[in-house]
């Protein structure tokens, strides 16, 4: 997927707003779910649905069979969904190891003539490489991806179920990016080794389909938020460079009950789909959980073939995936 670039940032040398611990926080995390009325009917079992869907057709290595299957399932999905429009965009590009990879974003748009909008973004392959597997011998295998993968794009698609029920008053797309987890290996020697990944939203944002007039408000990338018991601390780079949208989420997520899920405190710094879009000047936070803050340790199935289906929790797919859907519903143009 990517790469912690530096240690944890101390929660106590920065933060985003205030703490939220102790039992005078979670007294308060309580009494404002309470006067909150959430809205959209995001499914855990749907969500899970589509990510076992995912899973079912294999690695979804750039270039593969499954990959080039997964690509046009989901443009069909979203259609179904409602979507205005749906494309599959890209062009091919050379890897790090000098393998050329086909690019295949998945762009959908909801009322796509607003001005107002919210881009959402997950990346649909998966690493071609389970280059942390305890096993020596299995490192040069490629990964289910389903948490790393599978769970962003399966949130993402029930959100779009709901977008297609309801209309949102503003504008969204949705962006499933393609080629972001074929990042250099840690054994390799790779100058510039953080340019390697995300390769599809780089090409996405050196064409950016959008007006200064017609720029996103905001954008939420989800990666990785399928996990067991998973927290969704904030991103280090999300929480510096776009301090607004990550207040907005975790606000929401405070006001819906789920604090524990989303803590008011810094996670890593992560080599991400939303650094390219960050650079594009489109505000965007990372939803992405950090198993461990104070070292920086992402969920221990990440880049080894455990992580499959059987490490996915639907809770943690709906807390994600309910969050986002309220954003989305209480923004207004």
């Amino acid at each position: 997927m990517m790469k912690v670039l530096t240690t944890i940032i101390s929660a106590a040398a920065i933060m985003l707003g205030s703490s939220c611990s102790g039992g005078s926080a979670s007294a308060e995390t309580k009494a404002e779910a309470g006067t909150f009325t959430e809205q959209g009917a995001f499914s855990a079992d749907s969500a899970f649905s589509y990510v076992k869907a995912q899973t079912a057709m294999g690695p979804r290595v750039p270039g593969s069979e499954a990959h080039s299957a997964c690509g046009d399932w989901l443009a069909s999905r979203l259609q179904d969904f409602g979507a205005d429009t749906v494309s599959i965009t890209g062009t091919p590009v050379k890897a790090w190891d000098g393998t050329t990879l086909p690019v295949r974003n998945v762009f959908a748009r909801y009322n796509a003539d607003a001005t107002t909008r919210i881009l959402l973004v997950a990346h649909y392959d998966t690493r071609p490489w389970a280059d942390h597997d305890p096993d020596p011998s299995k490192r040069l295998t490629p990964i289910d991806g389903a948490n790393d993968g599978a769970s962003g794009v399966g949130v993402l698609l029930e959100v779009a179920r709901n977008l297609g029920m309801k209309r949102p008053e503003i504008g969204v797309d949705i962006l499933l990016t393609d080629c972001e987890d074929y990042g250099a290996r840690d054994d390799a020697q790779v100058a510039d080794s953080e340019a390697t990944w995300c390769l599809g939203t780089q090409q996405f944002v050196e064409n950016l389909p959008y007006t200064a007039a017609t720029m996103p408000r905001l954008g939420i990338l989800l990666d990785m938020v399928g996990g067991k018991d998973a927290k969704f601390h904030q991103e280090y780079f999300s929480a510096n460079y776009a301090p607004q949208p990550t207040a907005r989420v975790w606000a929401m997520a405070k006001k819906m009950g789920l604090g524990e899920r989303f803590p008011m405190s810094i996670g890593g710094a992560i080599t991400d789909d939303h650094i390219p879009l960050l650079r594009a000047g489109i505000p965007t936070t990372d939803i992405i959980e950090c198993a461990n803050p104070s070292t920086g340790s992402f969920n221990p199935t990440w880049h080894t073939l455990s992580d499959n289906i059987d490490n996915i929790d639907p809770a943690t797919l709906a807390a994600a995936g309910r969050v986002v859907l309220n954003v989305i519903y209480t923004e207004k143009p």
